[in-house]
């Protein structure tokens, strides 16, 4: 498909263009895929990530990370497919999408435009999303080895205090997800290294933080 398009905004380009080199294709596909789905659509940067708006609501949005890409469908909770729903329920740092790292792992061009067209008919009727309860939340559970950590070093267990729901939970996936035990050392160091200084798992995305 042409990248091109004339509603296409260069900090977009200059987004895919810095991604890593196995994220790019993903990110220009999804792209594409979205001004197929939806000519009218705009484009802009939200929070340092791609973002689709349609009637001044997002659509959607996109994002590449250091190993994989993400793909959020603003009003997932609304749509028909279980897995976005739960997806959605979940608030899940890998997108409504799972973990994408090559042009694969995405659904097929036809499921992809009809979850689009189906986004997009939300967005025309102006349908919101259900109010999140903060009681509807599954309580975190700190794992040993990280409160360990953060009792031994109170600017980041301020912070992580501090920090919302989504943000501990971040953390607490990423360190629980290693899949060896030198790399959840490693993940640890880092995150107290990180919250030490005030910074969030994702804070290298964050456009706060890109400028600091």
């Amino acid at each position: 498909m042409p990248d091109f398009h004339p509603s296409h905004d260069e900090r977009i380009d200059a987004y895919i263009h810095t991604s890593q080199q196995f994220a790019e294709p993903i990110l220009r596909h999804c792209r594409a895929l979205v001004h197929q789905a939806c000519p009218e659509v705009e484009e802009t940067i939200k929070w340092g990530m791609p973002h689709f708006m349609l009637n001044g609501e997002i659509l959607c949005s996109m994002a590449a990370f250091k190993a994989h890409c993400a793909f959020v469908f603003w009003k997932a909770a609304l749509m028909k497919d279980p897995a976005l729903q739960q997806n959605a329920a979940e608030e899940t740092a890998m997108g409504h999408l799972g973990k994408i790292t090559h042009l694969k792992d995405l659904p097929s061009d036809e499921k992809m435009l009809a979850y689009l067209h189906e986004a997009v008919e939300i967005n025309k009727k102006g349908i919101p999303l259900p109010k999140k309860s903060p009681a509807s939340k599954k309580a975190l559970t700190v794992p040993d080895d990280l409160k360990a950590a953060l009792e031994q070093n109170p600017a980041s267990l301020n912070t992580f205090e501090q920090f919302s729901y989504t943000h501990q939970k971040e953390y607490i996936e990423w360190i629980t997800e290693a899949k060896t035990s030198a790399t959840r050392t490693k993940r640890l160091h880092t995150a107290i290294a990180y919250m030490e200084a005030g910074k969030p798992r994702n804070w290298k995305y964050m456009k706060e933080w890109k400028n600091k």
